[in-house]
């Protein structure tokens, strides 16, 4: 029997801001929103392209990609992982997905500030 080879996929956290387009889904009047999403990849790059694509397969107009990294470089920079962010994590490997665990638009050209 053959062994399967360990995945060396990753989980990494992404910020995404996202602009208008016809279609895109945000509500009457947001002029953008912020998505924070769990996106798997062999390293963070693959990720971010993986996520861009599909966003623009949905839509939407990505403008800014910020890279928080893997778990464990979010837990060793003393992030706090909840299970639920835990979870959908775990999701995003096993599934090899993009994972929006949050949408947040914002209105006037403010941005939303993150925590």
């Amino acid at each position: 029997m053959e062994k399967k080879k360990p995945s060396r996929q990753q989980v990494y956290t992404l910020l995404v801001q996202i602009g208008r387009k016809d279609g895109d889904g945000l509500p009457d009047g947001a002029t953008g929103a912020a998505l924070m999403i769990y996106a798997s990849g062999v390293d963070e790059a693959e990720a971010v392209r993986e996520t861009v694509a599909i966003l623009k397969q949905a839509d939407t107009a990505p403008l800014d990609v910020t890279g928080y990294g893997t778990l464990e470089e979010r837990e060793a920079e003393g992030h706090e992982i909840g299970d639920e962010e835990s979870a959908l994590m775990q999701r995003a490997l096993e599934e090899n997905a993009v994972i929006v665990a949050q949408m947040t638009p914002f209105f006037d050209g403010e941005e939303p500030v993150f925590h």
